[in-house]
C-alpha cells in the first residue's frame, strides 16, 4: 500500500524547507519535524541523508507507508 503523500511534494519540501523539517511535518513526522526545526536539520547533513532517502523512494509516512510518486 502507499501513502496518500506524493512524494514529488516532499523532494520539494526538502529541498526549500528542509532545515524547518516541513517535509516531515507533511507526512505526519511531527516529533522528528519539531527535531529538525530546533536544531536546523542538524547543520543539514539531516536535509541531504533526507533528500537522498527521498529520491531513492524509500521515505514513508507516519504510518509506515511508502510515498506515492
Amino acid at each position: 500500500m502507499y501513502s496518500r503523500k506524493s512524494n514529488l511534494v516532499s523532494l520539494l519540501l526538502c529541498i526549500f524547507f528542509g532545515y524547518l523539517g516541513i517535509h516531515r511535518f507533511y507526512v505526519g513526522k511531527v516529533g522528528t519535524g519539531l527535531l529538525m526545526l530546533f536544531t536546523a536539520g542538524l547543520g543539514g547533513v539531516w536535509v541531504i541523508v533526507d533528500i537522498i532517502i527521498i529520491i531513492l523512494g524509500k521515505f514513508r509516512d507516519k504510518e509506515g507507508y511508502e510515498l506515492k510518486f
